[in-house]
């Protein structure tokens, strides 16, 4: 059971699965940063220092925080947003970069035919050339 265990833990899949965790963790702090301390204090500035977390109301002995829920769309709307911007940056830099590249050139059928056949001209006239030195 132990060499089974280790066999599907040591499986490229699973390590290539961890190492996208890890990376997505870190990456989803570095997004939450964005965020929370450089959007979020421009947007608070933009429509007066609206905080919606402190919302609520009550209904018999249940208090319904619908505030914080609102908040926290708007934050998911502001995470979205950035992450498209930057995902769209990237695309388009990859973009420009295949643009760069020369397309290959497509040689017609006729056009390939006719090189093959001059090529063998050249072989046979080098053994012509050969045959009489």
């Amino acid at each position: 059971m132990w060499n089974e265990f280790k066999k599907f833990a040591l499986k490229g899949n699973v390590l290539d699965l961890a190492v996208g965790v890890i990376i997505g963790a870190a990456f989803g702090k570095i997004v939450s940063s964005l965020v929370d301390d450089i959007i979020m204090p421009l947007i608070g500035l933009l429509i007066g220092g609206i905080d919606f977390t402190a919302l609520s109301f009550t209904f018999n002995d249940a208090e319904v925080k619908y505030g914080s829920f609102i908040q926290t769309v708007i934050d998911f709307l502001i995470i979205a947003f950035s992450i498209f911007i930057f995902i769209k940056v990237i695309n388009e830099r990859f973009r420009k970069k295949e643009e760069k590249k020369p397309a290959p050139v497509e040689v017609d059928k006729k056009e390939a035919l006719l090189s093959e056949i001059r090529d063998l001209l050249k072989e046979d006239i080098q053994k012509v050339r050969g045959k009489s030195n």
